[in-house]
């Protein structure tokens, strides 16, 4: 598994497992990831699945430091101000000691700044190996970067070739802050696209396997999710081939910017 350096020097895998709506069978998958090589688990308070997350890296029995977990701070308890109390809830749901990284999980108005400089005091307990945001553009960003004293590791936002957000991506670089992508294989609806179908035909690879090589090509941490162990495995086999420059560009071409699910700035959850 290849990995870069965060802004605070933390090490991160390019690749990680979501594991939104995977709840029935969570210690399943994440061990079956964990075997397949995957070392970087995204998880969140909102999902429901932190326990089992944690129960499956105890039983993996790969070395805590080996493996970098990933949860957030869910919008409710921003707006009732229980961002340590969230924290230390979700650290013992998960079993933990620490976590590789903590992050602000939607930009609640009025809110997810101040929730940002208590995370810092987290962070400075060394608690948190890195901080940082999710679905922040950079209408929320620049406003938080004008008041921290600690830039955000991580932005996790929306991306896939239907919503390239090329722009925003050289800006967060430009801030020296990682980039994530969520719903990287656009809520799986660009699995049969016709122009994805025939760039995965001259790799012989899957296009699922296509979208996250275009990702990693772009400098993007990608998180994909599935409940399926096939998939699971397809998922992290992509560092056997490269995209040509020409294919990149066709499959960059798809962008509508069409959003899945909320939209940061109209989310009302």
């Amino acid at each position: 598994m290849e990995s870069i350096l965060l802004n605070n020097q933390v090490c991160i895998p390019v690749i990680g497992y979501g594991v939104w709506q995977v709840e029935e069978n969570i210690e399943e998958c994440v061990l079956a990831a964990l075997e397949y090589g995957y070392r970087h688990i995204d998880t969140a308070a909102a999902y429901h699945n932190e326990e089992g997350v944690g129960r499956a890296v105890r039983q993996s029995g790969i070395p805590r430091e080996e493996i970098f977990i990933t949860t957030k701070l869910w919008n409710d308890d921003m707006r009732a101000n229980r961002t340590k109390d969230a924290f230390y809830e979700s650290l013992e749901k998960l079993g933990l000691d620490y976590v590789d990284l903590y992050l602000v999980h939607w930009p609640v108005k009025d809110k997810y700044i101040d929730c940002y400089l208590e995370m810092e005091q987290l962070y400075n307990e060394g608690l948190i190996k890195a901080i940082g945001v999710s679905n922040c553009l950079k209408h929320h960003l620049e406003p938080l970067l004008e008041r921290c004293s600690i830039v955000p590791a991580v932005n996790q936002i929306q991306i896939h070739p239907r919503w390239t957000q090329t722009e925003y991506i050289q800006y967060l670089k430009q801030k020296n802050i990682a980039v994530e992508a969520y719903s990287p294989l656009g809520h799986g609806d660009l699995l049969d696209h016709e122009v994805i179908k025939g760039v995965a035909e001259r790799y012989n690879k899957s296009t699922a396997q296509v979208i996250i090589r275009w990702h990693l090509q772009r400098g993007v941490i990608v998180l994909p999710k599935s409940k399926t162990k096939e998939r699971i495995k397809e998922n992290i086999s992509v560092f056997d081939f490269e995209l040509s420059v020409e294919d990149m560009a066709l499959v960059s071409r798809l962008n509508d910017e069409t959003c899945y699910g909320g939209h940061p700035d109209t989310f009302d959850f």
